[in-house]
């Protein structure tokens, strides 16, 4: 109870306008995108140099005195010391909500002798609107007869996905051998800089029998798209759902994503987030819900959640105001409002349609990184369509700050269809934060 209170504390920060209660969970900062051409976008979302991970933990399961399991913390890596008190706090807090996001799927848990590794991520966010990202590896440990899984978890506030994953298959192939092969690993990793965009870091490692081995780690050139797999949400959606959920998630409303596999929710939701560039989700974002907060989906206030399909009576048994409820498995949403598909623009989600059609039938032809880029394009020209005049509505001051012309801002927009739309989304949390970032940032105009 006090983990669960603990960690909804967590999800709530003063909004920056209006009074509003939020929680900053989105893996990125908005840019200034809409400022220049499509695809102008930063790439400099972490700064190279920081450490790759804070933690390496190792979660096990625990026969508790009730003959059920529970998850514990075995090992952490590396041991921190001489922190100060508050810090200490914090920590421990940190150290105790883990393990309920490395099984959130509760104590219902048995021994077994075959089972598939799988990786998924979680976000916790700070009282202070920092964020963690969780990077899990659910492994059954090597050996013979019936055994309980174990979870490797890379704690970084770095948003790399598909560093994370390799660097959790080294961990894996390691785990085979024995423990005492991974901590080296993880230590000269601790002691690498984290690549900039587009570089190569390598990593010496020995492994017994197989002499020194040098693992290179490369971060992808879009800074953007490191943490987002799109094609995962194509797999399972069509594109006209995705739209429905884009357009409720643009919004601002309660979204409840559901799938067995906890790869499937944290890939899926990513993707969702992603969809938003170059604005973030800022409200209550939770990849894998664990089991001890499924009431998490009566909060009244925007949320963006993953719950595992086995949860599903539970969920709907629970006094929640109106949510989109998409299940995964089957590629369908299960509760609508029942305005999703009037929400957007006709004709520019006639044109995203078609555009992500397209891609869907090349899923084959272009590499994951083509298909993020595509899509993030398709989604990234929307805005700038809708709102990439809000520079020129910014009027600045003698002293630099800026204020938003809202009014004339939303007059200048020719199309009624369009217009009516924008007033709707001026009002939502990520317009207001976008737009106060740009307030203070004023960026010279070209000529000028």
């Amino acid at each position: 109870a006090s983990i669960g209170n603990f960690f909804r504390r967590s999800l709530r920060r003063s909004g920056r306008r209006e009074g509003k209660q939020e929680a900053p969970a989105a893996e990125s900062n908005p840019s200034r995108v809409l400022q220049g051409k499509a695809g102008e976008r930063s790439s400099v979302l972490y700064s190279a140099g920081q450490f790759f991970f804070e933690y390496l933990v190792v979660v096990s399961l625990r026969k508790t005195s009730d003959g059920h399991y529970e998850p514990k913390i075995a090992y952490q890596f590396p041991k921190r010391e001489n922190l100060l008190k508050g810090q200490k706090e914090e920590e421990e807090r940190l150290l105790q909500a883990i393990p309920l996001f490395c099984f959130p799927d509760g104590n219902n848990w048995a021994s077994i002798t075959d089972f598939t590794s799988e990786t998924f991520s979680f976000v916790l966010t700070n009282v202070d609107g920092s964020r963690k990202i969780g990077y899990c590896r659910r492994l059954l440990p090597s050996g013979r007869g019936d055994r309980l899984p174990e979870v490797f978890c890379i704690i970084s506030c770095l948003g790399c996905f598909g560093l994370f994953s390799k660097i959790l298959d080294e961990v894996e192939k390691r785990r085979q051998i024995s423990m005492a092969v991974i901590y080296p690993f993880m230590q000269g990793l601790r002691e690498s800089p984290f690549p900039a965009p587009g570089k190569t870091v390598t990593i010496k490692s020995f492994i017994p029998e197989s002499g020194t081995e040098l693992i290179e780690l490369t971060r992808p050139v879009d800074a953007h798209l490191e943490h987002v797999e799109f094609q995962a949400l194509l797999q399972r959606l069509s594109p006209n759902l995705i739209l429905h959920i884009f357009a409720s998630a643009v919004l601002e409303r309660r979204l409840i994503f559901l799938a067995e596999e906890l790869s499937v929710l944290s890939q899926c939701i990513h993707a969702v987030a992603a969809l938003l560039y170059p604005f973030t989700w800022a409200h209550t974002y939770i990849p894998v819900v664990p089991e001890c907060l499924l009431d998490t989906v009566c909060c009244p206030t925007p949320f963006m959640v993953g719950i595992q399909m086995r949860h599903l009576e539970r969920v709907l048994d629970q006094p929640m105001e109106e949510a989109l409820i998409v299940d995964l498995c089957e590629g369908k949403i299960i509760r609508a409002v029942g305005d999703e598909e009037e929400i957007l623009p006709m004709k520019l989600q006639n044109e995203m349609l078609t555009s992500l059609n397209r891609h869907n039938n090349n899923n084959n032809v272009h590499t994951s990184e083509q298909v993020n880029t595509l899509v993030s394009e398709a989604f990234v020209q929307f805005f700038v369509r809708l709102v990439g005049h809000y520079a020129s509505h910014i009027k600045w001051s003698k002293n630099g700050s800026g204020t938003f012309q809202e009014r004339a801002f939303c007059k200048a927009i020719a199309s009624k269809t369009n217009r009516k739309f924008v007033k709707k989304f001026v009002k939502t949390n990520m317009f207001s934060l976008f737009i106060e970032d740009a307030e203070k940032s004023r960026i010279p105009q070209e000529g000028k």
